[in-house]
């Protein structure tokens, strides 16, 4: 109980940072025994908490950014619900087949995730791009990445934020602060309406005790992510997700 409550903490605070907090929940409920979908159910229920309270924290950072995000929200809603249809109705060895492929890829993408952004950055520079226009090209493309995003999220939720910081860091001319604020805002949305889909169609499949758990941990690491993490190292806290991500993916391919 004290080791899930205390990855909810950690998860909450990374996610309010960079993204990939499931990296800490889901090898962990794992790694004690539980189902993968087990663990994927009860992570998106219990990382709802964490989610409000990191996009609460950041919410100054959302101020000018809601006529785009009046399109990203939908975008990410129906993915997030394409995704949870598709962990609910493919069969579950599909699953245990398919995560450790995107456990690599999360891992992945946690590590080189500071060059796609930089790369994402110096692109907007070099562009000239105006912080007060996204064409409608660039919108079409966001929406899309999004809602691919959001599928994706529905189905793992695993570093959707990383892909989340890097689509919009190609697209837009926002400071990083700012896209980590929407990115936080749509992957609590995702989570959401994952978590509700999980609820009424296998309230039986959840496990709640570490859903509880997670939801108190994320709830204060969330936090304390938004107020205080901006103070921690992002190498540090990447090097603590990859480390509990390779017990994690060892635990599932010994299954």
């Amino acid at each position: 109980m004290i080791l899930i409550a205390l990855a909810g903490v950690g998860a909450g605070a990374i996610n309010a940072l960079v993204g990939s907090g499931t990296l800490i929940t889901f090898p962990t409920l794992v790694a004690l025994g539980y189902p993968p979908v087990t663990s994927t159910m009860s992570n998106a229920v219990g990382l709802v908490a964490g989610g409000v309270s990191g996009t609460w924290g950041y919410r100054r950072e959302l101020r000018g950014q809601w006529n785009r995000l009046a399109w990203q929200i939908p975008a990410s809603f129906v993915g997030a619900g394409v995704g949870a249809w598709l962990l609910l109705h493919l069969p579950e060895r599909v699953f245990e087949q398919v995560v450790p492929v995107l456990l690599i890829a999360a891992l992945i993408l946690v590590v080189i995730g500071p060059r796609i952004q930089a790369w994402a950055r110096r692109r907007a520079e070099e562009a000239g791009r105006s912080a007060d226009h996204v064409s409608p090209r660039r919108m079409t493309a966001l929406v899309a990445a999004t809602f691919g995003i959001g599928a994706y999220g529905g189905y793992f939720t695993a570093a959707q934020g990383i892909l989340l910081m890097g689509a919009m860091g190609a697209l837009l001319p926002e400071s990083v602060q700012r896209m980590n604020a929407a990115k936080n805002l749509l992957s609590l949305i995702v989570n959401i309406v994952a978590a509700l889909a999980f609820t009424v169609v296998a309230f039986d499949r959840i496990s709640w005790a570490a859903a509880g758990l997670i939801a108190a941990g994320s709830l204060l690491g969330g936090f304390l992510g938004a107020h205080y993490g901006r103070r921690l190292s992002p190498n540090v806290l990447r090097a603590v997700i990859v480390v509990v991500g390779l017990i994690g993916l060892y635990r599932l391919l010994a299954i």
